[in-house]
């Protein structure tokens, strides 16, 4: 029998059967989608490069960087093209500049919010005022939008977190828990009082130790290159069933799944799905697990990529993109002009929109047809991006309850199934229903769920 069993051939359940097989270990993947890679799709159209999911990494979390030299490709990394990275916010209309020095929505410099349009005088005031801000113990969890305007407002909650983490997460700043969300900031409050005089000190301790990073990373030829490379690297080591796993029991040795009517025994098994899925699965192995999972909340999201021609435009577009505060949102969330945000990915004449829809407040958008999505998206994009051109090209790509949320109380709720999942020899959970839900979180817990299933870690 297969000593692993690894269920969802996402980045997840793929980091998990890559650290196996690297550890010595056989293991089988069920996955129920025809492809490998979860969320995490590349196509080539025209010679430019489209994300159907995710389309880099944050170079402060390792896990991603570190798998990426283990599997040889440190060569095709590339850093986002952060001298040109400015993000626009909508506001009554009109195209405001985040302001330069803003960390998500904490000011590290006086001049560009003095002069902003972004926030009024009432705003800025009180971001001025809040450097001097003390520490102040806080009791339990609480939204991030609660954390967010007892520092700097509601006007910062509506124009700065509210549009930044929708692009992010898809989700409600009022329900988000901050200290899952946005848990170094929660340090730094605790540590300094003041979020400014933290991110301040953070960064001087940061100059210390080199060069900043670019703040974001990828590979040259997409992140479905990274899917390809560890799905070659398991080749003969870990056996692929693109099948549904229906449900799981317990045994004397381990587990047993049920797929197309038969059995797969294993010592281990690695719940890599989402935990929707995960909760179905195993109401049966512990009733209180599976309420845990059941209760974790996802957002469903759309991608929409628009491919034109440079000659459309009477102006290149400026920056990395635009977000959409919820304000002022109509369908369009969020938009990314590719070929400025990451070199390489667009070629010499043609522009790339990568533009968001959905989220947790419009999971209605992905049940309408790609001709009403198509037409919605381009006359939005035109009159926010000033050109009139229609799009040569376009993908559309639906995620459907894919993006977890993290609800405050998310913290407690977690620590417990740990501790339930922990009292269950050889269940392990991975995927981004937990501790994180980038790309370097879901690869550094599926190599957290390997190395608890190979014999040299017990």
């Amino acid at each position: 029998m297969p000593r692993t069993l690894v269920i969802g051939g996402g980045i997840s359940g793929l980091s998990a059967a890559y650290y196996l097989a690297k550890g010595g270990a056989e293991s089988t993947i069920l996955e129920s989608r025809p492809r490998l890679g979860g969320v995490i799709q590349t196509e080539k159209v025209e010679g430019c490069t489209l994300e159907a999911g995710p389309d880099s990494f944050l170079s402060a979390k390792p896990a991603a960087l570190e798998l990426i030299r283990d599997l040889g490709l440190a060569g095709d990394v590339i850093g986002s093209n952060d001298h040109l990275r400015v993000t626009f916010v909508r506001k009554n209309g009109r195209m405001v500049p985040l302001p330069d020095g803003l960390m998500m929505m904490v000011p590290t410099k006086i001049l560009p919010l003095i002069t902003t349009s972004l926030v009024g005088w009432g705003t800025k005031i009180r971001m001025g005022m809040e450097l001097w801000r003390a520490p102040k113990p806080r009791a339990g969890d609480e939204s991030v939008a609660e954390f967010v305007e007892e520092h700097y407002g509601k006007e910062a909650v509506d124009y700065l977190a509210e549009p930044l983490l929708s692009g992010v997460y898809g989700g409600d700043p009022r329900q988000l828990s901050v200290t899952s969300v946005l848990p170094r900031f929660v340090e730094l409050a605790n540590k300094y009082g003041s979020l400014t005089r933290g991110v301040l000190a953070s960064r001087a301790q940061a100059k210390s130790n080199g060069p900043a990073p670019p703040l974001f990373r990828t590979l040259k030829g997409g992140l479905g290159q990274l899917v390809a490379a560890v799905t070659e690297s398991i080749r003969g080591k870990t056996q692929v069933v693109q099948a549904r796993a229906e449900t799981v029991e317990r045994t004397a040795s381990g587990f047993r799944v049920k797929v197309n009517g038969d059995w797969l025994d294993a010592e281990h098994l690695v719940v890599a799905c989402e935990a929707h899925s995960a909760a179905v699965l195993l109401c049966g192995v512990d009733a209180r697990i599976a309420e845990l999972l059941g209760g974790v909340g996802y957002s469903s999201s759309m991608v929409v990529a628009l491919g034109f021609d440079a000659a459309d435009f009477a102006r290149p577009p400026v920056g990395f993109g635009f977000l959409v505060p919820k304000k002022e949102r109509r369908r369009l969330v969020a938009c990314t002009w590719i070929g400025t945000k990451f070199p390489h990915r667009v070629p010499e004449g043609k522009i790339v929109a990568r533009c968001f829809l959905g989220g947790a407040g419009d999971a209605a958008a992905l049940a309408e047809s790609d001709e009403a999505i198509l037409a919605t998206v381009t006359s939005e994009l035109q009159e926010i991006a000033g050109f009139s051109a229609r799009p040569r090209f376009h993908r559309i790509f639906r995620w459907p309850r894919s993006m977890a949320q993290y609800p405050v109380g998310h913290p407690q709720q977690m620590a417990e199934l740990e501790t339930r999942v922990a009292s269950i020899p050889g269940l392990h959970l991975a995927g981004n229903a937990y501790q994180g839900i980038g790309v370097p979180d879901c690869i550094r817990m599926g190599r957290a769920a390997a190395g608890k299933t190979l014999p040299s870690t017990h």
